[in-house]
């Protein structure tokens, strides 16, 4: 089997432009949270605002999804971006074995800000900090204690090249700088299952990935909602974030 890199993330941190990234360099099979399509919208559904009645999807199964990625690791090396939360049940010491992890953080207060204006009724159970911490430490220790690579937003936005550089050598991928910028008018919808790829619009109209100005969310101005759940989320982040690849 061809290497299989899995970069765990969070919910609005950043990731699908990340992978978006990963898509230009042409050498790998990407795929666009492929557990979570089934967590979601599988003939099982996990996730914790499902109703009964709701559109799933026959034969679509969290196994099924795996048995389709270790096919087409078969034939290419893959890159796939998902949430740990979706497959936290299936962490064995032999399962994870089959990936190259990393992991992609960013700042809750921006996470959980982007989630509340998107889904007001999300469920804490989606938001996806515990279990990115829980994989991280389990990671950890099945490795003797050294922690796989670790990536924050901010930096990354600030320094995309020297990030994904690091990135690459840390999973032992080749460096593809022109990987970086792309044509504006792509088409999310094509890679995203989830309503039409329409949380990517800004990513279609974007050119790349280009160095930005750091921007703070001043929790305290946000809803009490997002403020009770930030309380909770950023001692998991901030338990990541110490072990973040730094910049130079």
């Amino acid at each position: 089997m061809h290497k299989i890199v899995a970069l765990w993330a969070v919910p609005r941190s950043t990731s699908t432009a990340f992978e978006w990234m990963m898509r230009q360099r042409g050498d790998l099979d990407c795929l666009h949270e492929p557990f979570g399509e089934a967590w979601y919208q599988g003939e099982e559904p996990l996730w914790q605002r499902y109703k009964p009645g709701e559109v799933t999807t026959p034969g679509l199964t969290l196994e099924s999804v795996w048995a389709d990625i270790q096919q087409r690791a078969s034939e290419g090396p893959v890159f796939l971006k998902d949430f740990p939360h979706y497959i936290n049940h299936m962490w064995t010491p032999d399962f994870l074995s089959n990936f190259t992890h990393a992991f992609l953080i960013r700042d809750p207060a921006k996470t959980i800000s982007s989630m509340f204006n998107k889904w007001p009724d999300f469920h804490e159970g989606e938001v996806g900090f515990p279990e990115q911490r829980a994989l991280f430490d389990l990671l950890t220790a099945l490795n003797d204690g050294t922690p796989p690579p670790v990536i924050d937003s901010d930096d990354l936005l600030e320094d995309p090249v020297q990030m994904t550089a690091k990135f690459c050598n840390r999973v032992g991928i080749p460096f593809i700088k022109e990987a970086l910028t792309w044509e504006p008018g792509g088409d999310p919808s094509e890679h995203s299952w989830w309503d039409g790829g329409s949380f990517h619009k800004n990513l279609a109209q974007s050119t790349g990935l280009t160095p930005q100005v750091r921007k703070y969310v001043e929790v305290k101005d946000s809803p009490e909602r997002v403020q009770q759940v930030h309380r909770r989320m950023k001692p998991h982040y901030d338990h990541l974030h110490q072990h973040r690849i730094r910049l130079d």
